[in-house]
């Protein structure tokens, strides 16, 4: 069986043919406003859509997707960094890279990205400060090497989730040398997310196959595996996670349910272990997706980044307020009359938030990268 691989941005593809036009419903109370602001991202030719964003401090973060997408086409690498003032496009023309998934960084001079494969094998790149570059590692060039999601922590130490050999498994090192742990003990598991909650403290999220579709995965690494039990649900991906211990993780992504023609938005999945078992939250709308999560400097869970199908005129979040969440919504107007949300993150040194995602839900022109900033 073929599972569907968890991917930002893919749910909205499409769409409203499956489900008609989407409207603001007057049944439902207007969320409140949270000062969330639209930051022009100019450079990217439509297709476009920025995937995952990093920030190291005020005057520094990076933005990685793709740009070009048109007809067949899957495009190019894009890659964005942020000065303190506006967000520049970094050139990416020494590489042939079509996707790049997810990036992570600490400093001016060294961040990290990972991309889709080209030929065999997935690439690692590294930051230098000027440029991106491709860094070796083991198992570079390997047909069976995939590379999906890449955290660095204050020690600048590499984590870097993917597959080889046949199975899903952490990469880790600082640059120079390099070591694939354990297979995660999970048969038939794609690996979406790496998060850092500690040095020797790593997480991971995907999904794992049941039998007849898939389940929502969590797993911790601290020198072994301890997988947490599946998050129960009809094809069901973990897009994103945040853990402030171990019995307080949240995790939020995507149930695509059964039956629909191609396209058909899924239900929105938040979901709480509490060292124990799983609980399902409610989110306050019931068709879209949910893509990214942050927490705030005490390391509490806040912000999640979703896409709400029934009302797509404003970028769509989910906000904790003491216990529970509440949606809140983005700024109206501006250059993206229908934005889709793929990540949040937190800016080191303050409080304020950034996301990351693209002008319309369906990444085909005209749609461009887009971002948004809490301050």
């Amino acid at each position: 069986m073929r599972r569907r691989r968890f991917l930002a941005g893919a749910i909205g593809t499409a769409s409203g043919f499956a489900l008609g036009p989407a409207v603001a419903r007057a049944d439902v109370p207007a969320p409140r406003a949270e000062g969330w602001q639209a930051v022009p991202a100019p450079g990217s030719t439509p297709a476009a859509q920025l995937r995952r964003i990093a920030a190291a401090g005020p005057q520094l973060a990076w933005a990685v997707g793709e740009e070009g997408r048109a007809g067949p086409s899957q495009g190019r690498g894009l890659a964005m960094l942020w000065n303190g003032g506006a967000w520049t496009k970094t050139d990416l023309s020494h590489l042939s890279h079509t996707r790049l998934t997810d990036v992570a960084g600490v400093c001016a001079a060294s961040a990290w990205s990972v991309a889709q494969p080209v030929g065999t094998g997935s690439p690692l790149l590294r930051w230098d400060g000027t440029t991106w570059r491709e860094a070796t590692f083991p198992g570079v060039g390997e047909s069976d090497v995939r590379l999906t999601a890449v955290a660095v922590g204050p020690d600048r130490q590499v984590w870097i989730c993917g597959s080889r050999g046949g199975g899903v498994r952490l990469l880790h090192g600082d640059g120079g040398e390099w070591q694939w742990l354990d297979p995660l003990p999970v048969e038939s598991a794609s690996l979406y997310r790496v998060v850092l909650r500690s040095s020797g403290e790593v997480w991971v999220s995907g999904d794992q196959s049941n039998g007849g579709g898939w389940s929502g995965l969590v797993a911790r690494w601290d020198g072994s595996w301890t997988v947490l039990p599946p998050i129960a649900g009809l094809r069901l991906g973990v897009a994103d996670l945040h853990a402030a211990g171990p019995d307080d993780v949240w995790a939020v992504g995507t149930e695509a349910g059964i039956g629909g023609p191609p396209g058909r938005p899924g239900s929105p999945a938040l979901s709480h272990w509490d060292g124990t078992s799983w609980t399902r939250e409610e989110v306050g709308f019931t068709v879209g997706s949910l893509s990214g999560i942050a927490g705030d400097a005490q390391g509490r869970a806040v912000w999640i980044t979703g896409w709400n199908y029934r009302d797509q005129s404003r970028s769509t979040y989910l906000h904790r307020d003491g216990d529970a969440w509440t949606v809140v919504r983005g700024p109206a107007g501006g250059t993206a009359p229908a934005p889709y949300l793929n990540d949040v993150t937190s800016v080191p040194g303050i409080t304020s938030f950034w996301s990351v995602g693209m002008t319309s839900p369906t990444p085909a022109p005209p749609t461009e990268a887009y971002t948004e900033r809490l301050e």
